[in-house]
């Protein structure tokens, strides 16, 4: 199988007309092409524009519109007001480390007794355990509390159940057709549920339920004898937990992270200033999130014990965090050895392999670490631009990860696979299995056989979506600006990106060895540009050329200009 390296350009969106764009750019007082931005990203009037630019808490929408909210809130004002014991029950993830950080934090500053579980990877697997329940119990919990798990936790629920805990599930996966028998279930995907933003991450929903039972118990007179917490100090935690789990940067998501990011920025918290100083994070942003802060936070699950992470986000000092932190990074520097010998070992399979017209990849081996076959099947997809999924195997047992592209529904694939499955869980893009050593193969059978039926030759190549195309001249610092306003980006939320036709590029080099910098001439006008990566493809420079960029702000000694930074280019089309 060979690495993919050609890319197609598709403009998102569909074609602006030029009497709203006109509308929207001269009642925001914002530049056509940042008014075309908007509108390819669905925001076609002034009103929704403005929303989208002034991103509001107050507009969240009414918690208590997702469905077993009332009776969620009902039990946990009940637990708080009697002092009765509440067990959080999280995951092993950046999302679920956060949300049973999160949890934990609030439900003692509202008042409550809280006590709670992180699963351990290697020992308890994914998802709601008995064990911890029966410990809970027997510690004199009343209530359990999921968070980020659960919804498929049928056999636990019954479990909780006979312990005589009163279970509540706030999960954010695909529920599937069976639900839990619990106290009440959270999850903006279950069927009849009203609330109108369904992509929330789990540390989300908790936030939404705390805040309905903030107000809950504001109206039964609680804090007349307790103070009332600022929910808004937690929307740290928030951001981190949703933009680690990649869900969509639109909508409520993007509200929260946006407030959440100026709180990372503030760094009140101590584990989070410990963190951002062993990755030498100085100003927070989605892409450090992603890559710096979130990596170190799920190494200690991967590798440890990820409660390491909950215990870094409580921490009430920096000389209880900084410890802990430099633990974390420890671990995260250890978990990219044994990433990148795995990913080795994963490039010699394949290439062992006849794999034909594979369109999807399908590994196991009994070497692997099941704490990095999730980040190393993402590496083979930004290879080789093909579903994949990869097994650890021990003593006949195999636990796997997959992560998937665009067009590929991998919950449905392994839905479509589950005859071959001990279990699994997860949504479009990335889910987890277990399976026996003996069904791999009729596994990546079958899951090829969805592969098969789901991709074409365009799905297969990659995709660099841009907003359309734009003059040098255009792209003046007021607009860019503007641009920048749009921000966060990632996930659902793209940062603006455009071809430049007919480009020359004028002191070509490359810088660092690997990077490409130029002067991008169009006209009687440039820019400077960077290419990150594309080093190599200095010679592809030679003559007119069509670039596609990321026009942003660079702030150098003092002075902030406007760059490019190149994300691909091609020989000079002309158009199309």
């Amino acid at each position: 199988m060979d690495p993919v390296i050609r890319r197609r350009w598709e403009a998102r969106g569909t074609e602006p007309e030029f009497a709203g764009l006109e509308r929207i750019s001269r009642q925001l007082g914002i530049s056509p092409l940042a008014a075309r931005v908007l509108w390819l990203r669905g925001i076609s009037t002034p009103g929704t524009a403005r929303g989208y630019l002034e991103c509001r808490l107050a507009d969240l929408p009414d918690p208590f519109l997702l469905k077993g909210m009332d009776r969620a809130v009902e039990r946990l004002v009940r637990a708080v007001v009697a002092g009765e014991r509440i067990a959080v029950h999280g995951d092993y993830d950046v999302d679920g480390i956060t949300g049973t950080a999160l949890l934990v934090e609030s439900l003692q500053a509202l008042g409550g007794e809280v006590e709670y579980h992180i699963p351990l990877r290697l020992r308890d697997g994914y998802g709601l355990s008995a064990e911890a329940l029966e410990r809970a119990a027997a510690s004199g919990a009343r209530v359990a509390l999921s968070v980020d798990c659960g919804v498929s936790a049928c056999a636990e629920a019954r479990r909780a159940a006979e312990l005589g805990l009163d279970l509540v599930i706030t999960d954010h996966h695909q529920p599937p057709d069976s639900l839990p028998e619990a106290f009440a279930i959270i999850n903006p995907h279950l069927p009849g549920c009203r609330f109108p933003f369904k992509s929330l991450a789990g540390v989300g929903v908790a936030f939404f339920l705390l805040i309905a039972l903030r107000k809950a118990l504001r109206e039964a007179g609680h804090f007349e004898n307790h103070p009332e917490p600022d929910l808004r100090r937690s929307l740290d935690l928030v951001a981190l937990g949703t933009i680690a789990d990649i869900v969509p940067l639109q909508g409520v998501n993007r509200t929260l992270t946006r407030y959440g990011l100026e709180a990372l920025n503030r760094g009140g918290r101590p584990g989070i200033q410990a963190l951002k100083e062993v990755a030498a994070v100085d100003q927070v942003n989605c892409g450090n999130v992603a890559f710096r802060l979130a990596p170190r936070l799920n190494a200690a699950g991967r590798l440890e014990d990820a409660a390491l992470g909950v215990e870094l986000l409580l921490a009430g000092s920096q000389n209880e965090a900084r410890p802990v932190a430099q633990m974390l990074d420890g671990f995260n520097r250890e978990r990219q050895e044994i990433e990148q010998e795995t990913l080795g070992q994963a490039l010699e399979l394949l290439e062992g392999r006849q794999t034909g017209g594979a369109k999807s990849i399908v590994l196991a081996d009994e070497r692997w670490h099941p704490g990095v076959i999730g980040i190393v099947a993402s590496r083979l997809v930004e290879r080789y631009h093909r579903p994949c999924v990869l097994i650890a195997l021990e003593n006949g047992q195999g636990k796997g990860s997959g992560r998937s592209i665009p067009g590929f529904h991998l919950y449905r694939a392994l839905q479509h696979s589950q005859e071959h499955l001990a279990g699994f869980g997860g949504h479009e893009y990335a889910a987890g299995l277990s399976i026996l050593g003996p069904d791999v193969e009729p596994f990546a059978a079958r899951f090829e056989e969805f592969a098969q039926n789901s991709l074409g030759e365009q799905e297969l190549l990659p995709c660099l979506a841009h907003d359309g195309e734009a003059l040098v001249e255009e792209l003046t610092f007021e607009t860019v600006e503007q641009l920048g306003g749009f921000a966060p980006f990632g996930a659902g939320n793209p940062e603006p990106t455009f071809v430049l036709r007919g480009v020359r590029a004028q002191q070509a080099q490359v810088v660092g060895n690997a990077h490409l910098r130029f002067v991008a001439r169009q006209g009687g006008y440039t820019l400077p540009g960077i290419g990150f990566g594309l080093g190599s493809r200095l010679s592809e420079l030679a003559g007119e050329v069509d670039l596609l960029v990321a026009p942003g702000l660079n702030d150098w000694q003092g002075r902030v200009s406007v760059q490019l930074r190149v994300k691909d280019l091609r020989p000079a089309t002309g158009g199309g």
